[in-house]
């Protein structure tokens, strides 16, 4: 069968192809190709420009920007080339060399370099810096302005919603008040915090050789100084230069950009679960689309099916992420090729994310809240009261607060009027009975409306 998105194997291009193409010019053969020319190129740029690499002829104006063109306007009949030479070589990266050669030897000035492509390097020299280039593009590009948008939507509902009183639920039972505005502002909290940290992970490359050692550079040219040359590159590319490596960039960097990402995925999947629930209980319903079926037996049905697919897709990426992140650190001795077809897989795990993501955003547009269940709810839960009544009676010294007021709810169905017979029993002065017959659940909530304007 010839692929297309009802032939795809993986639904990442199948079923939700439309909403993961922005990551195939990143993620795809084309994209590390791609950056695997851009690397190379740039390379041989700073080779040329190098003082003490002599026969690496200074560039002219010119021949510089026949070079830069080569990756500037790299495409996919270019990737096609690539993959051809690939083909008889059966080598990615050098197939690569063999295009950037075949491409300098039609300019006159070019010409003379072509043994300078790849010079002094392994593949993984250029292989771990497209990779890099791969996941910055990635993250910034794509996943941070999606986070970016997830965060402002919960935000502006934080805002909405700060003065929504709505019955907590700690260990499933009724708790003190809180408000909706409130418990969304948590999340944007938190989502806030590991964004940051997220944006501000540095990723690293390194240029220094078979073994990281800059062997076959000195033995080439023992005056030049490499480091300074190899950072220089890996710097002018936005990545960070990381001297001390074997073969391999170690993939620690990876390692933690996933862990970032696991932590933003498990908050929005917590979000998920808590709004899944909400809408259970009838907290929120969802705008009806009306072509949409809920359920193919069930007529009345409308799933939360955006929060159920966005908790899947995260499990999906968290897990493939967990796994890249302890694999990938893990080489034996200097270089295995163990994880070479992991790296491969980066693309899937933002892959699922970015569904996530997109299928979150969706499910709470839908989203409407219903404040008269809020209300019934908290108007069913005076005993929730018990909490500012005993400790106002610890203000005033009353003795054994908490165990009396245990006494009288614990595990009972309280009324108003029963609270307030209880509160008439107490030695209180006069005002502060009155204060705590006019409390009401949906009132008690404490500073949660202000901390939900506030995030």
């Amino acid at each position: 069968m010839d692929l297309d998105a009802l032939s795809a194997v993986s639904p990442i291009d199948g079923r939700y192809g439309r909403q993961t193409a922005p990551l195939r010019s990143i993620f795809s053969e084309y994209g590390l190709i791609a950056r695997r020319v851009k690397v190379e190129v740039r390379w041989l740029e700073a080779l040329c420009d190098h003082p003490h690499i002599e026969q690496a002829t200074a560039l002219t104006d010119d021949s510089r920007r026949a070079l830069l063109a080569i990756s500037d306007t790299f495409g996919l009949a270019e990737a096609a080339a690539v993959k051809r030479i690939e083909a008889s070589t059966n080598h990615d990266v050098k197939a690569v060399e063999y295009f950037i050669k075949s491409r300098l030897a039609n300019e006159r000035e070019l010409a003379p370099l072509t043994e300078f492509v790849h010079f002094a390097c392994t593949s993984e020299d250029i292989n771990n810096l497209s990779h890099a280039l791969m996941l910055r593009d990635a993250r910034d590009d794509v996943l941070s302005p999606l986070l970016n948008e997830l965060i402002e939507t919960l935000r502006a509902m934080a805002h909405t919603l700060a003065g929504q009183p709505m019955l907590a639920r700690t260990h499933g039972q009724p708790a003190s008040p809180t408000t909706m505005g409130k418990e969304i502002a948590n999340v944007v909290a938190r989502l806030d915090r590991q964004h940051q940290q997220l944006k501000a992970q540095p990723l690293l490359g390194k240029l220094n050789g078979a073994v990281g050692n800059f062997n076959a550079h000195l033995a080439a040219y023992p005056q030049a100084d490499w480091a300074t040359l190899g950072e220089q590159v890996v710097t002018s590319l936005g990545l960070r230069w990381n001297p001390y490596t074997s073969q391999i960039e170690p993939h620690d960097y990876i390692a933690e950009l996933f862990h970032a990402m696991v932590r933003l995925n498990t908050i929005l999947l917590d979000l998920s679960r808590d709004i899944w629930g909400y809408i259970a209980l009838g907290y929120f319903s969802q705008h009806l689309q009306a072509d949409e079926v809920g359920s193919s037996t069930m007529p009345h049905k409308v799933n939360p099916i955006d929060f159920e697919n966005a908790e899947g897709n995260l499990g999906i990426a968290n897990a493939l992420m967990e796994h890249m992140a302890s694999k990938l650190q893990v080489s034996r001795w200097q270089r295995d090729l163990s994880d070479s077809t992991v790296l491969r897989n980066l693309g899937v795990a933002f892959a699922h994310t970015v569904i996530a993501f997109k299928s979150l955003q969706k499910g709470l547009a839908k989203l409407q809240l219903n404040p008269a269940r809020l209300d019934a709810d908290l108007e069913d839960a005076w005993e929730i009261l018990a909490e500012p009544i005993q400790t106002v009676m610890r203000r005033y010294g009353v003795a054994e607060p908490y165990e009396k007021m245990k006494a009288l709810t614990r595990g009972q169905a309280i009324d108003q009027a029963a609270l307030h017979a209880f509160i008439d029993t107490l030695s209180l002065p006069q005002p502060a009975k009155e204060t705590l017959k006019a409390l009401r659940p949906r009132d008690y909530v404490g500073a949660a409306a202000q901390l939900a304007r506030n995030v």
